[in-house]
């Protein structure tokens, strides 16, 4: 079993300039998940991508938390259609 890799969500937002309540209200929206152990909280690294991505949202455009949200929500649904595109395309050009 592999052994996921964890960064502190303090030292994240030291980084980064913010507060860590905007990781909380992130984790609430089911934006980025968010592990405590001990007293603290950790952001798996595998979320790190999506939670900067969601941060330039967030700050430089000046994009509220819900819109942040609805703007993720329809990017993976591209992404999974585009996934999905590709396979269907791989698929058919089995029967040419």
């Amino acid at each position: 079993m592999q052994q996921e890799e964890y960064v502190s969500v303090t030292e994240f937002c030291n980084g980064h300039s913010i507060s860590t309540t905007v990781i909380s209200q992130l984790n609430e929206f089911g934006l980025v998940r968010v592990i405590q152990r001990s007293d603290s909280l950790y952001i798996p690294m595998e979320e790190l991508p999506k939670a900067e991505k969601i941060l330039r949202l967030h700050t430089d455009l000046n994009i509220n938390l819900e819109g942040v949200e609805v703007i993720t929500r329809l990017l993976e649904r591209i992404e999974r259609t585009e996934e999905e595109l590709t396979r269907l395309k791989n698929k058919l050009s089995l029967y040419e």
